[in-house]
């Protein structure tokens, strides 16, 4: 016997995908693999193929994929759904599971965009116009963000945009009024305040009898 005979993989005459699964899940050929063996097809696979078990239920899978990216933190429909592609998670069973999750309130984009302008607006400092674009980013419909972020008000924004104001002018103490003002505002604008409040919010806190050396 050469070489070449003693290494080359002998015949499977069984079922062909049970053969390659054996041959995959173990270091040598199966022991039932055999030159010359019976060709009768309905002879059974080796028990290594029983050992790899059934295949992975994709639905059951997803559902956990879905259950731990929700544990601790709400999710918009769209983050789910992309983690479920990287997943290589098929679109049928992703669609429908989202589906489903959607009707016992395990996924709710408007009660997302709630709690992430709860969230965002007095944490971040951010205005309507940026609250909006974080949540097309998100994946929400424009509808149901406008609706969400009807619910801000105004006394609020303007109040996140004056505390913005005073935590940043306690560094800029030293600077030349106009200077301090474009700074202020730009930063105000970044966060996305109105142009309007921006200046009435800067014009107030230079103003203020403790920062009189702002004065032009």
């Amino acid at each position: 016997m050469t070489e070449h005979d003693k290494t080359a993989a002998p015949a499977w005459h069984g079922d062909v995908h049970a053969g390659v699964a054996a041959w995959l899940g173990q270091a040598g050929p199966p022991p039932d693999f055999a030159v010359g063996a019976s060709s009768d097809a309905s002879a059974p696979p080796p028990e290594d193929v029983e050992a790899l078990g059934p295949e992975a239920d994709h639905e059951a899978v997803a559902r956990k994929i879905l259950l731990d990216a929700l544990t601790g933190a709400a999710r918009s429909r769209k983050e789910l759904a992309d983690k479920l592609a990287k997943k290589d998670v098929p679109a049928e069973i992703a669609t429908r599971l989202l589906d489903r999750f959607e009707e016992v309130g395990l996924v709710d984009d408007a009660a997302f965009a709630r709690a992430w302008i709860a969230s965002r607006q007095p944490g971040k400092g951010l205005a309507s116009r940026a609250l909006a674009q974080e949540l097309r980013r998100k994946g929400i419909d424009d509808e149901v963000a406008r609706e969400a972020l009807d619910e801000i008000d105004p006394d609020d924004e303007r109040e996140v945009a004056e505390r913005l104001v005073q935590r940043k002018l306690r560094s800029m103490k030293a600077l030349d009024p106009q200077v301090a003002t474009r700074r202020l505002v730009g930063m105000l604008a970044r966060k996305g305040h109105s142009p309007g409040l921006a200046y009435a919010v800067v014009r107030e806190a230079l103003s203020a009898p403790d920062d009189e050396e702002f004065d032009a």
